[in-house]
């Protein structure tokens, strides 16, 4: 559940506040001009030190805190530590996933809040780019090894994909979402047109954000015509998704957060305007297995954690001034806007803009790093906007785990709290899986993967008549051609030995 204090321990309690934030693109063309990423990490730090008015304050910092990247690097950290003069700092790296960034502020909140650091580094870095550019190359990244272990593991590795998903090859993101986006679809009742229509307008609002993103990969705002039509420069990837409404991970970016106690800031002299509260965090993971979950267009998790921080700091969704839904895909900011209660029933139609970045697709999507550039724009745009209320949204796996935070300029009346209603997600409903499922089943979400030469095969969700639920594939080209064009939710199918036909 959540974490209670009696009068007498908040009184004893130091006041955490977020000073220091930084963000870092690496755009030079010359490959051996490209730094790799801890040392994207050491210049954000430095950078965040600087922005918090404060040089030393890095070299301050009590533990060290990285977010797993694709990298090779065992403890990172420690060659952040060296580098800004902080050595003898706790070091600690976290498992992969797109919440531990939001879970690690709220871990070290806590840990301000507690005296058991006065200074706390956060930060994380990938250089997608550079990659990409080295295999076009034939060549592999050179990247320093950096040896030892972590005095602190923050998380935990989890499987998230059940063997009757991975046998029938949807063992990624990008096969994965676009399931849950026809099942919402379908849930919604909506045609598929006009389906195709809304969520590249909720894009394209994303993209107006990025344009005006200091920080953004991607900053030439783009048209929900130019986001839902096929390309060249937008080829269809995985239906109803083409590559423009898919998160960007070609990028060099880096980002640091740097938080204090409140009486350290004042010691260091941080000026005041530079200062950003963390009223309330929450964390909970839905059925960690797609396959067990009560249906594909929710998410309990989001739903319940949200409420817990916002009940909190005594806010009301309607009174969110600013918000960074987690956006790797359009049904991630969508479930979110409506779990939040931001919206109605469909992402779109918010009276507020649903990020602050422009998002993974516009922003840039450095793997699990993109939430610390999701705080660091958030810190900035709060600063423009005192005492304004902000929350951001983080997401790791399969709309699976989920991590909540609450800011704003103006302190809060009462302590950081960080809820975790995990119980009360665990208790929800759960179905049973019947893998190589033979005979009639309907289908509950489907996705249609491209290849070089056009639609190449269909990932489908079923529900068997009991309610169970099973997974099955299809090649045929006629039937592919036809889901993209219309509702295959609801229809009925034929599986034999995790083939479907209709």
């Amino acid at each position: 559940m959540g974490v209670h204090f009696s009068p007498q321990l908040e009184m004893a309690m130091e006041t955490p506040v977020l000073v220091g934030v930084a963000q870092i693109s690496q755009r030079t063309e010359a490959l051996d001009e490209r730094k790799e990423p801890v040392d994207l990490m050491i210049d954000a730090s430095r950078a965040a030190a600087e922005d918090a008015g404060c040089p030393k304050l890095a070299a301050q910092a009590g533990s060290i805190r990285v977010i797993r990247g694709y990298w090779p690097y065992q403890n990172p950290a420690r060659a952040v530590g060296e580098a800004l003069g902080s050595a003898a700092a706790e070091t600690a790296l976290t498992p992969f996933g797109g919440n531990f960034v939001q879970t690690v502020v709220n871990r070290s909140v806590l840990d301000i809040q507690a005296g058991s650091h006065e200074v706390i580094l956060i930060t994380g870095a990938e250089c997608g780019h550079t990659r990409a550019r080295l295999r076009r190359a034939g060549a592999k990244p050179d990247w320093r090894s950096i040896d030892g272990t972590p005095d602190l593991h923050i998380g935990e590795d989890v499987t998230m994909g059940h063997p009757a998903e991975l046998a029938l090859g949807i063992d990624r993101p990008i096969r994965m979402y676009p399931i849950m986006e026809t099942a919402r679809r379908h849930h919604l009742g909506e045609a598929v047109d006009a389906h195709i229509a809304r969520i590249s307008e909720l894009w394209a609002s994303f993209s107006a954000v990025a344009a005006e993103n200091p920080h953004a990969w991607l900053r030439q705002a783009k048209t929900a015509a130019e986001i839902r039509s096929h390309s060249a420069a937008n080829r269809p990837v995985s239906f109803p998704y083409p590559k423009f409404m898919n998160s960007n991970s070609n990028v060099d970016q880096g980002a640091a957060l740097i938080l204090c106690s409140e009486r350290k800031a004042q010691a260091l002299g941080v000026p005041r305007r530079k200062w950003v509260y963390p009223w309330a965090g929450a964390d909970a993971h839905d059925h960690y297995l797609v396959s067990n979950r009560d249906n594909l267009h929710s998410s309990p998790a989001i739903r319940l954690a949200a409420r817990r921080a916002l009940e909190w700091a005594d806010w009301q969704p309607a009174a969110l001034d600013h918000v960074d839904l987690y956006s790797c895909f359009p049904i991630a900011v969508q479930v979110a806007a409506a779990e939040v209660g931001l919206n109605g029933s469909n992402g779109s139609d918010a009276k507020l803009p649903l990020t602050v970045t422009g998002g993974l697709t516009f922003a840039g999507g450095p793997l699990n790093n993109y939430v610390m550039h999701a705080i660091a724009r958030m810190a900035e745009v709060l600063r423009g906007d005192p005492g304004g209320k902000g929350l951001v949204s983080a997401n790791g796996g399969y709309l699976t785990k989920h991590a909540i935070g609450l800011y704003s300029t103006q302190p809060p009346p009462r302590p950081f709290r960080h809820e975790a209603p995990q119980a009360e997600v665990d208790a929800l409903p759960a179905r049973d899986l019947v893998a190589d499922h033979k005979g009639q089943a309907t289908v509950e979400g489907y996705s249609v993967m491209y290849g070089p030469e056009g639609p190449e095969v269909a990932h489908i969700a079923g529900r068997l008549g009991g309610g169970e639920r099973t997974w099955a594939n299809c090649r045929d080209a006629d039937t592919l051609d036809a889901m993209i064009q219309q509702e295959f939710c609801g229809r009925s199918m034929s599986l034999n030995a995790g083939e479907a036909r209709f």
